[in-house]
């Protein structure tokens, strides 16, 4: 694997605070690589030491081969930050089209790609109409065009998708995915784990500073999660209590998670425990809607190697 962002050791205080402690990871070139983890865990302060915007205490950063302040470096990257860096009184087209004027994209170059970048992101409706009128979803949209203007060597994306609706999510993890290649490295940090499941060829799960596990999803779950989960959901959400509570008679505190409503029980043996939480739960009077094992997640693997879940950290 060529790297594209090589992090060594990376360290950095806010006072008594240690944001980032000493963290190291790899980006090579053809890959999405996903820095998952709560929000507070130091994602976009490892970002922000990534693309230069703040120094670091500690460590190095290798970007393309050089330095990030070197300018023929900067000119084959782009970074997205989780709040939008548009112009309001601009159209969304103007936007681009000034935005690749700052990489010499000019003229009818530079009308052509931004009108094919608007329809990549699902804008041409608004195209022509002031960013003002955009809604927060949009804005996310446009700026993950005018990240694209360049065609970069390396793309870095902090949070991209918060604030969409689950549709818009889907299309920008489509678009995300057509344009890696073997000539692009994509950062991206998230706390979604369905977005880091769907787009990452490997992840980094990051808590309170650290990188605390990293590796290819799949042996992320083989080496973290259970071998399987037995999702339980119950016609009337208040009944989760109730069986939480019977499961509990018989099953480690550790194993029994709530989650919205539902459970789920972590399991290195479902086919002999599934009748008996079945049985048990009918005998104590609780009504299942659906009872079923299924495949682990990101989220019983970050839950198994911290012992909280990632919305429970964010609050």
């Amino acid at each position: 694997m060529v790297i594209a962002v090589k992090v060594s050791g990376l360290t950095k205080r806010f006072g008594d605070k240690i944001a980032v402690n000493r963290v190291s990871f790899n980006v090579g070139f053809g890959e999405i690589y996903g820095l998952l983890g709560p929000n507070g865990a130091g994602k976009s302060t490892l970002i922000s030491m990534i693309v230069g915007v703040i120094e670091p205490d500690e460590g190095t950063i290798e970007v393309l081969g050089g330095e990030i302040r070197d300018s023929d470096v900067r000119s084959k990257i782009n970074y997205c930050p989780q709040n939008p860096a548009l112009y309001d009184d601009l159209t969304g087209l103007e936007n681009l089209i000034f935005y690749s004027s700052l990489y010499g994209i000019t003229g009818r170059r530079a009308l052509e790609r931004a009108r094919e970048l608007i329809k990549k992101v699902g804008l041409e409706e608004y195209a022509n109409k002031p960013v003002k009128i955009y809604s927060g979803g949009m804005r996310k949209r446009l700026n993950l065009a005018a990240a694209l203007m360049n065609e970069p060597s390396l793309l870095i994306l902090d949070e991209p998708t918060t604030g969409m609706d689950p549709q818009i999510r889907r299309e920008v993890w489509r678009l995300l995915s057509e344009i890696k290649g073997s000539d692009r490295a994509i950062l991206i940090s998230t706390h979604y784990m369905d977005e880091a499941e769907a787009l990452s060829d490997r992840v980094g799960i990051m808590d309170s500073g650290k990188i605390i596990a990293e590796g290819k999803i799949e042996d992320l779950k083989r080496n973290y999660a259970p071998k399987s989960v037995i999702s339980i959901e119950f016609f009337n959400p208040n009944e989760q209590h109730r069986a939480r509570e019977e499961l509990g008679r018989y099953l480690e505190p550790k194993d029994i998670v709530a989650i919205n409503g539902s459970i789920r029980v972590y399991s290195e043996d479902p086919d002999i425990l599934l009748p008996q939480i079945s049985l048990n739960l009918f005998k104590a009077g609780v009504k299942i809607a659906s009872l079923r094992v299924v495949k682990p997640t990101l989220e019983d693997v970050f839950l198994r190697l911290t012992g909280r879940r990632i919305m429970e950290v964010e609050g």
